[in-house]
């Protein structure tokens, strides 16, 4: 894999754990808690979504879905 992708992979594993430890989280905390701009969390979100593992309740705002997730180191 290239180096840009292992990045993207772990930075979006890490944003889910964040959301999974903090429960429902804004838009705009998890571009401050990782220094990344809205767009590449926003993109970060979509791959989440789209694998059912948040959702979103209220707009601008993020959740964990009830989904099972093995989760390795």
């Amino acid at each position: 894999m290239k180096p840009a992708t292992d990045r993207m992979l772990t930075r979006i594993k890490d944003v889910y754990l964040y959301i999974l430890d903090n429960g429902t989280v804004t838009t705009e905390s998890l571009a401050e808690e990782f220094g990344i701009t809205h767009r590449t969390v926003q993109r970060d979100l979509n791959v989440l979504e789209y694998n059912e593992l948040i959702m979103s309740p209220v707009r601008g705002k993020w959740t964990t879905t009830a989904k099972k997730v093995k989760l390795t180191s």
